[in-house]
């Protein structure tokens, strides 16, 4: 059962988590929206999917922001109840550090555990839908509908170059120019009119061209066949979601990169234990960092509450990268950043904090009257 206390800690601090959660999301969202907006109006994106696209990206990135918030919430929660002597009171009712962790843990553990199951189970999967939408968009296989006139449009890797003049009715087109380099020989086709289907069973699409020519050769000989056509089909097939998610470890299954010998795939896997365990190290320098009285000077403090955030998730990214280019050892992994910042923090916080000081005014107290110091 939660005492009183740990109610009051867990309701301070959640609700500021609440509020800063949903201020960065706004943000994130409002920035997202504009360039997928640019994405839209450049045509790398159809108009139809925006919504999904961003709620996507949202879900991506959100085990990312959970520990700065969190540990921003922490320091905001108790820097309003220092400011109003409320943690001098629960000191000298006997709450010190220790309960205010048990009070924090709380509500650190469940988010901790919730931005683990985002980021090893929810965001491979988003990250190939993101990677599988990109590769759609890339390849007109999906988006041949959102065509627009004027624009040249490569599908298959660049092996496909699209052309249309003009579109009438979204279906029917104008003026269509075709490059194929699909097979040995290359193909050039041209045609008046076409039209835009799609199966809807099998989820493909095809460009059906009226009356045109279609000139096979080879660039640079005189070897070219010519040749007219009534009706003339192209099938865009898009690339398979595995195809697309082998190209980036972002995209694969936690499953498969345990046990994993690649330096590469641990490096990833370690990543995404960094933002759980990172909620737990944060929580662990918040407290310290708070000062517990409106009298002490907080301006210091604050100062390294701010380099410790820039230092934690600047490391984050130079230790998975010595990681995986091999330039730390593979017993070391690539975590060992949280606990230097951890130690760094508290090595220059606690010898200035007051709980240290009562701590050893308590120990020089029980010391033995002979075996201290005689005064000067």
């Amino acid at each position: 059962m939660l005492g009183v206390i740990d109610r009051y800690l867990l309701t301070e601090v959640l609700k500021v988590f609440l509020a800063v959660l949903g201020t960065v999301l706004l943000i994130v969202v409002s920035l997202l929206f504009l360039r997928t907006l640019e994405d839209v109006n450049a045509g790398a994106l159809a108009s139809d999917i925006v919504l999904h696209f961003m709620g996507l990206r949202i879900a991506s990135d959100l085990p990312s922001l959970l520990p700065p918030i969190f540990f921003l919430s922490v320091l905001v929660a108790l820097g309003r109840m220092a400011q109003h002597s409320e943690l001098i009171a629960l000191g000298a009712c006997g709450i010190g550090p220790v309960r205010t962790y048990r009070s924090l843990f709380y509500l650190a553990i469940p988010i901790a555990l919730i931005s683990a199951w985002l980021t090893l189970h929810l965001r491979p999967l988003v990250v190939g839908e993101l990677l599988q939408l990109r590769a759609e968009q890339k390849d007109e296989a999906q988006r041949i509908f959102g065509l627009r006139a004027g624009r040249f449009y490569q599908h298959d890797d660049g092996r496909i170059t699209l052309y249309v003049d003009e579109i009438l009715d979204g279906e029917r087109l104008r003026n269509i120019f075709i490059h194929d380099q699909r097979e040995e020989v290359i193909k050039v086709i041209l045609s008046r009119e076409g039209l835009l289907r799609r199966d809807e069973e099998q989820g493909q699409h095809f460009i059906t061209l009226l009356d045109g020519r279609r000139y096979d050769g080879t660039p640079g000989t005189a070897n070219y066949a010519i040749g007219e056509f009534e009706r003339y089909n192209l099938r865009l097939q898009p690339r398979q979601i595995e195809e697309v998610r082998s190209q980036k470890r972002g995209a694969y299954p936690t499953r498969d990169l345990l046990g994993s010998k690649d330096l590469k795939d641990s490096a990833e896997l370690q990543f995404r234990l960094s933002s759980p365990l990172a909620i737990i190290t944060l929580t662990l320098l918040a407290v310290p960092l708070t000062a517990r009285s409106p009298r002490q000077r907080n301006t210091w403090r604050l100062f390294v509450a701010f380099l410790t955030y820039i230092s934690f998730f600047n490391l984050q990214r130079v230790a998975t990268n010595w990681f995986e280019s091999g330039a730390t050892p593979p017993w070391l992994g690539s975590l060992w950043y949280q606990v230097v910042v951890l130690g760094l923090v508290l090595a220059v916080v606690l010898p200035r904090g007051r709980w240290l000081s009562r701590w050893r005014l308590a120990r020089a107290a029980a010391t033995p009257p002979d075996l201290r110091l005689p005064a000067a």
